[in-house]
């Protein structure tokens, strides 16, 4: 098998091996300093990347670090949890935000149509992304994967009840079920991938039945749910799979976690588990748009791969670079690969079925 480029063969290509860098240690919370990046364009170009990213700074600090050791370009990172595209679309062309660093299929592909990214054209990212994980036109790209699986109660739910997402349709889950907000993201990208799979009226008819299925209704963040199965009111929820590891790495939580296991559910296709994706996309108006296609690259190499998916609790998009230990105690992760601009296609008619059976009421 050829050997998987890297970043270092990028420097080679384009003529930077000898450049001198300065190098950084760990991430620069320099928010001013980005805020003013678009007045100083007539100074000479810094080898750095301007980073908005919905991750917070800790979980990406050992990311940065391996990149800044190998490259020698800096980062700086402003940690925004809202309004990203909102923010860059506010800063037009003078935005000094080459990256961004954000979780799930809507808000990169929302990122895309509302004109704020570009399209990049990498050998290296299309040789180590799967097609399915990114944007068939380059947009975006897929970094680190999570499944959207059912926390089920160890005491209540035997092994191998579940084994799709259809299932939880049935009525023998009358009362059983807890979820978060049929209106989230996350939510809503199950129901796109079901409207995928299953059509709009059978996914119609599968909310219905799930909402007559819920023990509450929707409420509170996945890690809600399971409290809720720890405390007896439901038995199953729906859930990503990266929350097991956050659980368990809280000492108030770990009896939540400890009271579930993960079924990773199929679709009645046979298509595998539904995920998502911590992804990565260039801004439209990048100052530094090598070192930003550096940076890109980098993300997917199997050493970046590793550092990010064991930060997370989340897969490596790399199929051939194995998960941490810990998520792989959980099971075998078997994903759907149906492309994720298919299925966030689906994002606009996924919320009109949700609000038309009044999934939340």
């Amino acid at each position: 098998m050829a050997r998987r480029r890297t970043h270092l063969d990028l420097i080679k290509t384009v003529g930077f091996e000898s450049a001198v860098f300065t190098p950084t240690n760990g991430i620069i919370m320099r928010l001013p300093v980005l805020l003013g990046l678009a007045a100083a364009t007539a100074l000479p170009a810094a080898a750095e990347v301007n980073i908005y990213s919905y991750r917070q700074p800790e979980l990406i600090q050992p990311l940065l670090d391996a990149f800044t050791e190998e490259t020698g370009i800096e980062t700086n990172v402003a940690f925004l949890n809202t309004g990203v595209t909102e923010r860059l679309q506010a800063e037009g062309d003078r935005s000094p935000a080459d990256i961004i660093l954000t979780v799930d299929i809507s808000r990169l592909a929302g990122a895309k149509e509302a004109g704020v990214t570009q399209a990049v054209q990498s050998d290296v990212l299309e040789e180590n992304i799967p097609p399915n994980l990114r944007d068939s036109e380059g947009h975006w790209f897929g970094v680190t994967l999570r499944g959207r699986i059912v926390y089920a109660s160890k005491d209540r739910v035997a092994e191998g009840e579940i084994t799709t997402y259809e299932d939880l349709a049935d009525p023998k889950w009358q009362g059983r079920i807890c979820t978060r907000s049929g209106t989230h993201v996350y939510t809503l990208g199950l129901v796109s991938a079901l409207i995928e799979h299953d059509g709009e009226e059978a996914t119609r008819e599968w909310l219905e039945a799930v909402k007559s299925n819920l023990a509450r209704a929707p409420q509170g963040n996945d890690r809600a749910q399971v409290r809720a199965i720890w405390a007896g009111e439901c038995d199953i929820s729906l859930g990503n799979t990266y929350y097991m590891g956050a659980m368990l790495e809280d000492p108030e939580q770990q009896e939540w976690a400890n009271s579930v296991r993960i079924a990773f559910p199929r679709f009645e296709d046979g298509s595998g588990t539904h995920v998502n994706i911590s992804g990565v996309a260039m801004t439209k108006s990048a100052p530094n748009r090598e070192d930003a296609l550096a940076f890109m690259e980098f993300l997917s190499s199997p050493e970046a791969q590793k550092i990010y998916a064991e930060a997370v609790y989340e897969y490596p998009a790399d199929p051939e670079t194995p998960a941490a230990d810990l998520v792989q105690g959980w099971g075998d992760l078997d994903p759907d690969t149906t492309a994720l601009d298919a299925i966030a296609a689906h994002r606009g008619e996924a919320l009109r079925l949700v609000e038309s059976v009044d999934f939340d009421g």
